[in-house]
């Protein structure tokens, strides 16, 4: 199963502490990952940023909702217990804890009930929204990236596709890594590319600035060209997107040839600084636990 929103972490959580007991915060994590069928993959899932665990993250957030709610206490660190608040709302039975179910409780209600849209929302962390708001950003940033590259003229996009393939570390340092070589007869071969610093293998490339679909008899002509230059590799870029056909097509031929549609070419431009300059940026932190050890 999926890695479970904070909202259907909360009532697990305080069910596994039912017990009155002090309970360490990481054996909370592990029997909440048995309770949700984790499997090991889900269990160490990151953010796209790579910052933080997703799931450790959540319960993490859960348990200080469910300590600022008052249903939960904090006896040292590390540690977590239930509170009488707590034990009284499991005697009720409920289905699921939200903001509803707490205002049946003094001092239990962390968001306002006049900021919420729906009471089924989940209850999001600082963490989740910060992640949503990049993701939601940079998939907006890329969509703009390929109208504009669209638009540009076929020479000028086989001169970013070479640029492209260089920042991803093909070619090393070598001042001729890539060339563009696109021209009329060029049988489909629009640059070619060293595949490492000493130039032991090139990698030949074909950019295809379209609007349609690219399909297998594109596909075909481009290998038909490596056979003829006695090549082994091969990448062919599009604005567009490709066909079912040409994707199947090139796992069953002998030559590696690797297909880069819009939509990952636009994430490989932001990602290589490519047609794009950054506005700003925000270190996020978190509490060096080392720090508060004391001899």
């Amino acid at each position: 199963m999926a890695i479970p929103i904070q909202q259907k972490i909360l009532l697990p959580l305080l069910k596994t502490v039912s017990d009155g007991a002090e309970h360490h915060v990481n054996e909370v994590i592990d029997e909440l990952a048995l309770y949700f069928s984790l499997s090991d993959n889900e269990r160490r899932e990151q953010y796209p940023s790579g910052n933080d665990n997703i799931f450790n993250n959540r319960v993490r957030f859960a348990r200080a909702f469910l300590i600022r709610a008052g249903l939960l206490e904090h006896p040292k660190r590390g540690y977590i217990k239930i509170s009488k608040i707590g034990l009284e709302a499991l005697k009720l039975n409920p289905l699921q804890i939200d903001t509803a179910f707490l205002e049946q409780f003094h001092g239990a209600v962390p968001v306002s009930r006049e900021k919420e849209k729906d009471k089924n929302v989940d209850i999001q962390n600082p963490s989740d929204l910060l992640e949503y708001g990049y993701q939601n950003i940079r998939q907006s940033l890329a969509q703009d990236l390929l109208e504009i590259v669209k638009k540009c003229s076929p020479r000028f996009f086989e001169r970013l596709v070479v640029e492209l393939l260089l920042k991803m570390g093909y070619g090393g340092f070598a001042t001729d890594a890539g060339n563009v070589v696109g021209k009329t007869g060029d049988g489909g071969i629009d640059g070619i590319i060293k595949e490492d610093k000493l130039g032991l293998d090139v990698i030949y490339i074909q950019a295809k600035r379209w609007e349609n679909s690219v399909g297998e008899p594109v596909i075909r002509d481009f290998v038909g060209s490596l056979v003829r230059n006695h090549a082994n590799k091969g990448v062919i870029i599009t604005s567009s997107y490709f066909t079912s056909e040409a994707r199947e097509y090139v796992k069953n031929i002998p030559h590696r040839v690797i297909l880069i549609d819009g939509e990952l070419l636009a994430q490989f431009m932001i990602d290589g600084d490519i047609g794009v300059s950054k506005i700003t940026s925000y270190d996020i932190k978190r509490i060096d636990s080392d720090y508060f050890i004391e001899d």
